[in-house]
Formats: structure tokens, C-alpha cells, sequence
């Protein structure tokens, strides 16, 4: 295997435990339209932009998903996300700070890729006191608005190339919780692609995609990787 240069993670239940509040306000923005929103229907538009999740479960219920609804459902999800945590902060998952603390110590560059737009992922990002640059403790965030398309296209993770000047993509490492999340990473060719169990989704709903690979958390990363015996 190639050295890896670049981990690129999501967010939301594979570096952060948000208890469960995405998937609540994503149902719940949608479902407020008179739709009926499915477990599974739920679980593939996980992980990929909000906006586009929104106009795609809109449609799948049987609403035209026209714009001005798109646009008011995505403002709702905002207020319903900005409520739900205020009320419960998410906090890191188990051995994530350290895991990306060794991840740099060693010389791989961290960054962070969300479905979130800007101004939800900063806020978020603050609240953890989590910061890019030296004297934090990630090299780069890339939201889905700062791309053309979020995923499954793998924009986000070569503009996390971009930022922290990564050349290879062999030398890249994308893990997360979502089937999208692993799409993406064999979207941008990435050299190792990794689903997460700390989510939905299981090593077995992992190995149904193309036999991709899984760990049961990011935290075992470093391990996986043979920096620590």
C-alpha cells in the first residue's frame, strides 16, 4: 500500500457522535412538505449535500420538489439542526482526538469533508473547539457547499487535496458511515476507502458495496495504518 498523506473523514457519525440529529431533522424538514419519509429512502441520502437530499426524498414521496419548497425545507433543516443541538452538543466519538492527533504526529495530513453547508459546519466546528491550521487539530474542512456537487462525486475530497496539497491520490485514505461516503471515495480513486461502523450501517452493508472494506471506528485508523504496534 502506498504511504498515505491524507486522511479525509466525514463528520456526523464518523468523527462526531450527534445523537441521532441529522437524521431527525433531515425526516422532519421533509416530512413537515406532507410526505412520508422511509427508513431506507433516509439512510441512501445520509452523507450526500442537504440541499440535494432534500429535493431528492421530496420526490421520492411523491412532491415535485420544486425549488422554492427545496429552499424553505433546507432553511428548516437548519433552525431544526441549530435547535436539536443546541439542546445536545454533539461531542467527539471515542478515541477520535487522539486517533487524529497521532494521525498528524506521524505525518498524515487530517481533513475533515461534510455534507453540511459553511454555515453549519462552522458553528458545529467551534462548539469542539476543532480548528485547521498549526495550532489545530486538522489541516483542512470542505463543506458541500464550497463544490459543485457533494457526494457521491468525489469534489469534496479533491478539494481537501487542493487545500493541504496532496498530489497523489493513491496516498489518500477516505473513511465514513455512509454508502455515499464510500462512493465518493472510489469516485476520487482514493489509494485506501474505508466504511465506519460508528453510524447506521454495518460491516456486512459495507461489504454489500463493492466488497469495501470497514473498521468498526476512525480510532482504529492508526492502527490499520501500522503506526502503532
Amino acid at each position: 500500500m502506498t504511504t498515505i498523506e491524507l486522511a479525509v473523514f466525514d463528520m456526523a457519525g464518523t468523527t462526531l457522535n450527534e445523537h441521532g440529529d441529522v437524521y431527525r431533522a433531515l425526516r422532519q424538514s421533509v416530512e413537515e412538505n406532507g410526505v412520508e419519509v422511509s427508513d431506507e429512502n433516509l439512510q441512501t441520502w445520509m452523507g450526500a449535500d442537504k440541499v440535494e437530499a432534500i429535493r431528492s426524498l421530496l420526490r421520492l414521496g411523491g412532491h415535485a420538489g420544486d425549488e422554492a419548497t427545496v429552499a424553505a425545507s433546507f432553511d428548516r433543516f437548519r433552525a431544526l439542526l441549530r435547535d436539536f443541538y443546541a439542546a445536545t452538543p454533539p461531542e467527539p466519538l471515542p478515541g477520535i482526538p487522539e486517533a487524529l492527533a497521532e494521525l498528524r504526529c506521524n505525518g498524515v495530513k487530517v481533513a475533515l469533508t461534510t455534507g453540511f453547508s459553511t454555515d453549519v459546519a462552522g458553528p458545529l466546528l467551534e462548539g469542539l473547539g476543532w480548528a485547521t491550521g498549526e495550532d489545530g487539530n486538522l489541516d483542512a474542512v470542505v463543506c458541500s457547499d464550497e463544490v459543485a456537487a457533494g457526494r457521491p462525486y468525489p469534489y469534496m475530497i479533491q478539494r481537501a487535496m487542493e487545500r493541504t496539497g496532496t498530489k497523489d491520490v493513491a496516498a489518500v485514505l477516505v473513511a465514513g458511515d455512509t454508502v455515499v461516503d464510500v462512493e465518493a471515495g472510489a469516485a476520487a480513486g482514493a489509494g485506501v476507502v474505508l466504511g465506519v461502523e460508528t453510524g447506521k450501517l454495518t460491516a456486512a452493508d459495507f461489504a454489500a458495496q463493492d466488497g469495501a472494506q470497514s473498521l468498526p471506528s476512525v480510532a482504529e485508523i492508526p492502527q490499520y495504518l501500522g503506526l502503532r504496534d
